[in-house]
């Protein structure tokens, strides 16, 4: 994917009912997604990164500037064709209280069936290796709502795993989940990438998982890129400052993993 001088504002009323202020969130960025790579946004609160997930994911619509996925303009394609290339886990999902694993693991397939097409054999296999890869194919029969919120995290990823596509959005996939779960999320996430060639884009807030475990940081501040590039290149105290406004210590670098203390 290749994001070419993409601007986003929000309209924001003013004091004068007949005046809008307009809130640039993202001004003029570029970048491309290199691809069987894990490439994860990071930055401060209100740095653009969720808005410029969500544009990606098609749920915003740029001012300014395009996102192409192999050459074509992701807001010219139809959701379903979009769907049947890239799938998307969001922060927060919602679904019917009673309902089971595999029925939800299903719907991954939706765009691939016609209006009122059954899974096929094919859509079946998918399914099975969706869970099975998830490791909640043990969970098929059991309602979501019976299952931890690392298991349930888990059964959403397998959901968009069963759309069978090449790239998978992650936004924050371990936001409430204790260091257990975090921790497997994210090594699941590495073996999706390096076993099944995916390539991944993900939100995070830990600054040591997104070191460890991804290819490419992408820092943003003020709508704008700060630094971009491979973790062990670009981090170093004086880029977190730049990014989080606060001078932290780079102690140790051990197997991409970084201990950071408060000067």
């Amino acid at each position: 994917m290749e994001v070419k001088n993409l601007t986003f504002a929000y309209d924001k009323k003013s004091r004068d009912k007949n005046k809008e202020l307009e809130k640039k969130i993202l001004d003029g960025i570029s970048f491309t997604i290199k691809r069987g790579k894990i490439t994860t946004f990071l930055g401060a609160n209100g740095c653009g990164k969720s808005t410029l997930f969500y544009l990606m994911t098609k749920d915003l619509i740029p001012d300014k500037g395009g996102i192409f996925l192999d050459g074509k303009n992701i807001y010219t394609m139809k959701q379903k064709d979009f769907a049947k290339r890239v799938a998307i886990v969001q922060q927060n999902n919602q679904a019917a209280a009673d309902i089971t694993v595999g029925k939800l693991v299903s719907y991954g397939r939706t765009p691939h069936l016609s209006l009122f097409g059954a899974p096929g054999k094919e859509d079946k296999d998918i399914i099975d290796w969706a869970m099975e890869v998830t490791n909640v194919a043990k969970y098929r029969d059991r309602e979501l709502m019976s299952l931890s919120g690392g298991q349930r995290q888990r059964v959403w990823i397998a959901m968009a795993l069963a759309q069978k596509t090449d790239i998978l959005f992650l936004d924050e996939p371990t936001t409430y989940l204790d260091i257990r779960y975090q921790i497997e999320i994210l090594e699941m996430v590495k073996k999706l990438n390096q076993e099944y060639g995916i390539t991944i884009i993900m939100v995070l807030h830990d600054m040591n998982h997104a070191i460890y475990y991804s290819d490419e940081l992408i820092g943003l501040k003020d709508g704008k890129i700060l630094v971009r590039g491979n973790p062990g290149d670009i981090i170093t105290s004086e880029c977190i400052e730049r990014i989080y406004g606060i001078r932290l210590e780079v102690a140790e670098w051990k197997d991409r993993r970084i201990v950071m203390t408060v000067r």
